[in-house]
């Protein structure tokens, strides 16, 4: 079947077999990050709209989930961030209701979380993966590149606003760039906002593949492995 709203499933990293539910046109974002490998925002948004039907979303994954394929998770994914969509809470009721054997995961920016109702939208998932690559407002405005308005600050108090209503898993996702985010005293930051945080685990990403700026570098994996331990428990590197 010809698919519009939802992609794969492909097989991901952390996982497993994902089925990928787009919800916003290509690269339509908060963030205008310098590591994304779907390359540079072309839009970049705060606002929450219906970027795509909600029904047509819901009728495509009910057309699509009605012969039970097997899959680890449904995911709301893409090449933009997914919480833009005024819809999501709606999308994600709807899978809860006619098909609830699936899990269903978000893997977002983190941007969206301080906005009065978003919180309350995704508390029925099963995982979230948020993003946090900087504490600092200055390192975050380097590697994120926001728009107007957002700041580090209220990202992390949103993320402190989820974990405490939020009962399904939180694995909190760290993009290390070497000279940029991964200097002590960023690193103490990056500490005291997971001791808030709390999330379940914390995982270590690194470039993998080429991101929109070409100056940006991976991470030697020893380097990663120090971070880690600086940083304390339940740290998995994402490689």
């Amino acid at each position: 079947m010809k698919l519009q709203y939802i992609f794969g499933p492909v097989i991901s990293r952390r996982l497993g077999l994902s089925l990928g539910i787009d919800l916003i046109p290509f690269k339509t974002c908060s963030l205008d990050c310098v590591y994304c490998e779907c390359g540079k925002t072309n839009q970049l948004v705060i606002e929450r709209r219906e970027y795509v039907p909600t029904a047509e979303v819901t009728a495509e994954l009910d057309k699509y989930l009605q012969s039970n394929p097997n899959i680890d998770y449904l995911t709301f994914s893409g090449s933009g961030e997914p919480t833009l969509h005024s819809g999501l809470g709606q999308i994600i009721d709807f899978i809860k209701e006619n098909y609830p054997q699936y899990k269903i995961s978000l893997l977002t920016n983190s941007t969206l979380f301080p906005q009065e109702g978003v919180i309350k939208e995704v508390k029925d998932l099963d995982l979230i993966v948020p993003s946090l690559d900087a504490v600092s407002e200055d390192i975050f405005n380097k590697i994120n590149r926001p728009i107007s308005g957002v700041r580090a600050a209220e990202i992390v108090k949103g993320l402190e606003s989820l974990r405490a209503s939020f009962a399904g898993q939180l694995w909190l996702e760290i993009f290390i760039i070497p000279g940029i985010n991964d200097h002590r005293e960023e690193l103490q930051l990056f500490k005291k906002a997971l001791q808030r945080i709390r999330p379940d685990k914390i995982q270590l990403n690194s470039l993998d593949r080429l991101g929109t700026e070409n100056w940006v570098p991976p991470v030697v994996p020893k380097d990663l492995e120090l971070i880690a331990q600086y940083l304390g428990n339940n740290i998995e590197i994402v490689i």
